[in-house]
């Protein structure tokens, strides 16, 4: 992956608005096969967009902050698997680990110059990157019956989380990984 294009997404960004106040870093991508059977196309795939970038994005951004010397917010999404190992998804597992520890080191770093760094860690949601789960009845059932919500996520359950993280109501929250998972991580 090269990083040419990080710098100009923040740019023309501050072109339209005149600033940018707040970074949600939400592209990710996921390949699946057993760990004894991955390739190392499929890591370096999957590190490049959930995890690199993330980091240069976050940096790009905070840059431009920094020298308006205004405050701004990054809000990152992570995942459960930030918190759990997961199965079949050694590099989505690897990279939204990754994204918690980037999101705990930013937030160490960039609120004495105005920059709250957190993150929202969504559950089993329903997209495109769970479609095969929720296509084989017997896992899809296997993960409802753990979910005490007892229902795959939708994307506006997100909103909330994000709307807060945005707001000056978490001006004093940084380095938070927020769960949004219908009670997963809790049984």
């Amino acid at each position: 992956m090269t990083l040419e294009p990080v710098a100009g997404i923040v740019e023309q960004a501050v072109a339209w608005t005149g600033h940018a106040d707040i970074l949600i870093n939400n592209a990710a991508i996921i390949r699946r096969a057993d760990a004894i059977d991955f390739t190392e196309k499929d890591w370096d795939d999957v590190l490049d967009i959930n995890l690199k970038s993330v980091f240069f994005l976050s940096q790009a951004f905070a840059r431009q902050a920094m020298t308006r010397e205004a405050p701004a917010k990054i809000i990152n999404i992570a995942s459960m698997l930030s918190f759990q190992g997961g199965i079949r998804i050694p590099s989505y597992t690897a990279s939204k680990s990754g994204v918690a520890g980037i999101t705990r080191l930013c937030a160490c770093e960039w609120p004495p110059r105005g920059i709250t760094v957190n993150a929202i860690a969504p559950g089993y949601f329903a997209t495109n990157n769970t479609r095969q789960l929720r296509d084989d009845p017997d896992r899809s059932q296997a993960i409802l019956d753990r979910i005490p919500a007892g229902r795959w996520g939708l994307p506006a359950d997100l909103g909330g989380a994000a709307v807060f993280l945005a707001s000056h109501a978490s001006d004093y929250v940084t380095g938070v990984i927020l769960p949004v998972d219908g009670g997963w991580l809790v049984r």
